[in-house]
């Protein structure tokens, strides 16, 4: 049987993660708060933001962005989206 937590994002008990998807306090909040869905799309998102800004996860300064768009992302406020990017319609 699947772990559930109450999502952050989505503010309903859904499945959650499997293990922390990082180490430390970072990831144990993650871990307990955010579902497996929220997680996931937020990692797509993330390679869509490090696709269109040319980031570089070497750069502290890219890795810092990330973090703050990360919680912004999974506690449903406003977060960069890639510019020109058009989700696909649910109709196609």
């Amino acid at each position: 049987m699947s772990r559930t937590v109450i999502c952050r994002k989505y503010k309903k008990e859904m499945e959650g993660l499997d293990r922390p998807p990082y180490p430390g306090p970072v990831g144990q909040d993650i871990f307990d708060n955010v579902s497996k869905q929220a997680w996931q799309e937020w990692t797509d998102h993330q390679t869509m933001l490090i696709n269109e800004k040319h980031l570089s996860l070497m750069d502290p300064n890219s890795r810092k962005y990330l973090q703050e768009e990360m919680q912004k992302f999974l506690s449903g406020e406003e977060f960069d989206k890639a510019e020109g990017y058009v989700p696909p319609s649910e109709s196609n």
